[in-house]
């Protein structure tokens, strides 16, 4: 039977958060500094759990992209997943990743990033990728996600909505966070923060 490997993206194949680098390669780092300044109180309720992690994001995307022209916001999507994801790789995780690619296992990248960014570097290892989708209306980013934030128990949904995993005689899951708990709990074999 076929084996199946699912990794997160942040944190687990990456050193760092994509979202937050994607910003500051998009806006500069003084704009993204004083951005997180001006949205710093609603980032503390997050922190409080007062709002949700998905609320918090589409603060964070209103403020930084309400408006970008789609063809824009994906043009930089696409030249950071180029110029900057190589370099945040985790070398360990890689040769993980590369090592069920190898041995023809179906690799699976379950992300609460944007698709935008992700899809372009998953592309380029010949893997599918889950991951948040964002709302477009008039050819223009809108600041919200389109469905739910592929985050904790919504990671799991979309993959069952995805992939039969009934087909697969091993599940490995790779995650680093309370958001890749669920997936986690699919497993055969779970790999948390192993990098």
């Amino acid at each position: 039977m076929k084996k199946l490997a699912l990794f997160d993206f942040d944190g687990t194949l990456t050193t760092k958060d994509t979202f937050i680098e994607f910003i500051k390669f998009y806006r500069g780092t003084v704009s993204f500094y004083l951005g997180f300044m001006l949205l710093s109180p609603l980032l503390v309720l997050y922190k409080l759990k007062v709002i949700p992690n998905w609320r918090a994001k589409e603060y964070v995307l209103t403020y930084f992209f309400k408006g970008e022209p789609i063809d824009k916001f994906n043009e930089k999507g696409k030249a950071f997943s180029e110029k900057l994801i190589p370099k945040m790789i985790r070398k360990q995780a890689l040769d993980k990743f590369n090592g069920h690619i190898e041995r023809e296992d179906v690799v699976v990248i379950v992300s609460a990033s944007a698709a935008n960014w992700v899809k372009p570097w998953a592309d380029k290892q010949g893997v599918e990728i889950i991951a948040t989708n964002l709302e477009v209306k008039n050819n223009s980013i809108t600041g919200k996600i389109l469905g739910r934030n592929c985050y904790g128990p919504e990671k799991v949904a979309r993959i069952q909505r995805n992939i039969n995993i009934g087909d697969y005689s091993e599940i490995h899951v790779y995650g680093d966070s309370r958001g890749d708990r669920e997936m986690l709990d699919l497993a055969t074999h779970a790999f948390y923060r192993k990098f």
